[in-house]
């Protein structure tokens, strides 16, 4: 992807298949990658390690690799490079104030930039976070940015599903004993 994850990461370990050599690679510096050629698939196990400011615990991620594509047919070929990319997103929720800045005065970071005009609505007080329904976000002064979710609403839908279903279980149950009511006729005739 190009971008120099040295400001945030210390040093990042690969666990390949063991049938690689040196299956175990220690990475120190971005970038932060292993190129290797192979056949088959398999899982690496990577534990990125952050620098002192940043997070104290090494974080671990799995990926599944395919050394092979897919969506072709015909022979394999060790020419062509195989991608495979996941997406893994990891929160800093309370960075520190040295962190931030780097992350922040890095050239590769862009901040994104409110529209001209606009100001953010001051912070909600603590006192009325607090206060506010777990999960309902109709009233937050940010709903603009993201997608609209309440809680109440979504528990509205529910149970209106819910007797949906159970209305048409009880008007199956009614065309069931229509059809077996003359069947149970019958067999109760023949039983005689």
């Amino acid at each position: 992807m190009n971008e120099d994850l040295g400001v945030v990461v210390k040093r990042v370990v690969f666990q390949l298949h063991s049938s690689f050599n040196s299956p175990t690679r220690v990475l120190e510096s971005p970038p932060f990658e292993v190129s290797e050629a192979g056949w088959g698939e398999f899982e690496i196990a990577i534990t990125l390690y952050f620098h002192s400011d940043v997070c104290d615990k090494p974080v671990n991620l799995y990926h599944h690799l395919k050394l092979y594509p897919e969506d072709e047919s015909g022979p394999m070929s060790t020419k062509k490079p195989v991608v495979m990319e996941t997406y893994d997103e990891i929160v800093f929720p309370e960075p520190s104030e040295g962190f931030l800045a780097r992350v922040q005065n890095h050239p590769a970071v862009t901040l994104p930039r409110l529209p001209i005009g606009f100001t953010l609505p001051p912070p909600v007080p603590v006192e009325d976070a607090s206060r506010r329904k777990r999960g309902d976000t109709k009233d937050h002064p940010l709903s603009q940015w993201f997608m609209n979710f309440s809680e109440a609403d979504e528990l509205l839908q529910l149970a209106a599903a819910r007797q949906q279903v159970q209305a048409h279980i009880a008007k199956l149950k009614r065309q069931i004993s229509v059809i077996d009511g003359p069947h149970q006729q019958l067999k109760s005739i023949s039983d005689q």
